[in-house]
């Protein structure tokens, strides 16, 4: 794995954490704040800020993909994590191993241990 690449899949992670919280939080504190109290001003910040990192982890996730080569179903497999509350906090577990092997890997090509 290039340098490229390894810092693509590193901002995808990046962004995979903070877009996996905001999806929940808009959930209960916009939406539940609405109902229950009749308070709808976190809606819209918090609907805007869910929006901008939702639109940043497609994004990213397309330049991974562009890089990395990915079969379609395993990027599909990561868009449909980010639309799961939490969803992409196993994202980022799964991306963290693979950067790991990646900089694994990396690391065995420099030293010439193997010719991958």
């Amino acid at each position: 794995m290039d340098i490229k690449t390894a810092a693509a899949l590193h901002r995808l992670r990046l962004a995979s954490i903070p877009e996996a919280i905001s999806f929940p939080a808009l959930l209960i504190f916009g939406t539940g704040f609405r109902l229950a109290f009749d308070y709808d001003s976190l809606v819209m910040p918090l609907g805007l800020l869910h929006g901008l990192l939702f639109l940043t982890y497609v994004v990213l996730l397309l330049d991974v993909w562009n890089r990395t080569k990915w079969p379609f179903k395993r990027v599909a497999f990561f868009f449909v994590l980010a639309v799961l509350p939490f969803g992409g906090l196993f994202g980022d577990r799964i991306l963290k191993r693979e950067e790991e092997a990646g900089v694994i890997a990396a690391r065995a090509r420099k030293e010439g241990v193997v010719n991958a």
